[in-house]
């Protein structure tokens, strides 16, 4: 073998961009950085996002951890790591989390995002959306999992940040990130991260990652007597490089950190002024009326009775009890602009039947059928209640998301 190629042969691999971040996790004070604010591929890091967005919905009411998730086929194909789901398969939200926390699978993440949202690129959306009120501003998602596609970046700054919102606004959940095996439904998963928390004492999460493009990447935390360091490495050579490193950094961190800190924890997040991370209805609906007492009802039978209501504001579940009677309207006029598909449920045995699950599907169903008309058609044998005014993406989304959540539903589209 010539001389040139067996040098060449023993050179380390082209290495990824490094970058490395350590905070007290206490104050959110920096101890020590490096390139913290390089745009980077942050590969698996992206499911901590991924699992705090699922911690939240579940804590909107959104969904349930009991709730079935019905996988589809674009889950299923996801490239491994993989929980193993088949598309059509139905399986606990719970052990989609639990799955995506401790293996790190990628199918288990795309399951979440589409239960969720209605699609990975929605869900992606949301991701990011939330990423913004976290303050997390160099962060863009375009997926739940992580692998490596344009666009779909962060910083070691943000993924530290992210870190330690984790922690604080979800603690009831954080204990799975330092579980070494877990049961995931179909079958037991191990850490990808228990190396770590096997070797570094105080060591309990909190994610790793690796893709070629951005090396090895982790987010660790570890606590000590009372002090609880956040360290973050970004573009790793290898699993042992990457451990050791984290380790250096969690040690430099607790030799930093004051012993006793006044904690600092933060708020939950604020999206444009509203608690969720959907579109916030306005206080008083800007629809307008129009005059006169003849309009355009969508999807209404010329010769069945039908009423067209506006959707629900949001009102707390103590509040439930109190909501109005729907009134009869108007609808908008056919210059609907393309919003002319409709969600139709199950039919009902009476109007009263009909005009309550309207209300409760709105309720669980805010980010899009806030903006939808509400309708019950007289049938044969009972009532059919829908929601109408809705372009094919809102239908399409939303009716996924209902199914999710066991809700019966189809997209119709007007004439």
């Amino acid at each position: 073998m010539p001389l040139i190629v067996a040098l060449l042969l023993a050179l380390p691999a082209q290495a990824a961009p490094y970058a490395e971040m350590v905070i007290d996790a206490r104050t959110g004070e920096v101890l020590r950085s490096r390139n913290a604010d390089a745009r980077l591929h942050p590969a698996s890091l992206t499911k901590m996002m991924t699992l705090y967005v699922a911690f939240e919905a579940v804590r909107l009411g959104e969904i349930t951890l009991d709730t079935e998730v019905r996988i589809s086929r674009n889950a299923a194909n996801e490239q491994p790591s993989k929980l193993g789901l088949r598309a059509g398969q139905k399986i606990a939200f719970r052990y989609l989390i639990r799955a995506a926390a401790v293996k790190s699978a990628n199918d288990a993440a795309t399951a979440i995002g589409e239960a969720i949202s209605g699609s990975e690129q929605a869900f992606a959306e949301r991701m990011t959306r939330t990423a913004r009120a976290l303050g997390m501003g160099s962060t863009t998602f375009h997926n739940a999992h992580g692998l490596t596609q344009s666009g779909h970046l962060s910083t070691a700054r943000d993924m530290t940040t992210m870190g330690r919102r984790l922690f604080y606004d979800y603690p009831q959940y954080y204990n799975l990130f330092s579980r070494v095996s877990t049961d995931a439904g179909i079958t037991q998963v191990r850490n990808t991260n228990r190396k770590l928390l096997a070797a570094y004492r105080g060591a309990d999460g909190i994610k790793t990652g690796y893709t070629r493009a951005a090396g090895f990447n982790l987010v660790s935390s570890a606590e000590r007597g009372g002090v609880r360091i956040i360290a973050t490495v970004f573009g790793g050579r290898s699993t042992a490089a990457r451990n050791a490193r984290i380790a250096e950094l969690l040690d430099m961190g607790f030799d930093r950190a004051p012993r006793h800190v006044t904690e600092r924890r933060p708020a939950l997040p604020v999206y444009n002024g509203a608690s969720r991370p959907g579109p916030s209805a306005p206080a008083v609906s800007v629809r307008p009326i129009m005059r006169g007492t003849l309009g355009v009802q969508l999807f209404a039978s010329a010769t069945l009775p039908s009423t067209v209501t506006p959707a629900p504001r949001p009102v707390a579940i103590e509040e439930q009890a109190a909501v109005p009677a729907p009134r009869e309207v108007v609808t908008r006029a056919s210059t609907s602009g393309g919003r002319v598909f409709a969600i139709s449920l199950s039919r009902q045995p009476s109007r009263s039947a009909a005009d309550k699950l309207l209300l409760r599907t709105a309720l669980q169903e805010l980010d899009t059928l806030d903006d939808a008309l509400r309708q019950v058609n007289q049938a044969q044998g009972g009532y059919d209640p829908s929601f109408v005014g809705l372009s094919e993406r809102e239908a399409e989304r939303a009716c996924t998301r209902l199914r999710a959540r066991e809700v019966d539903c189809d997209v119709v589209q007007g004439s």
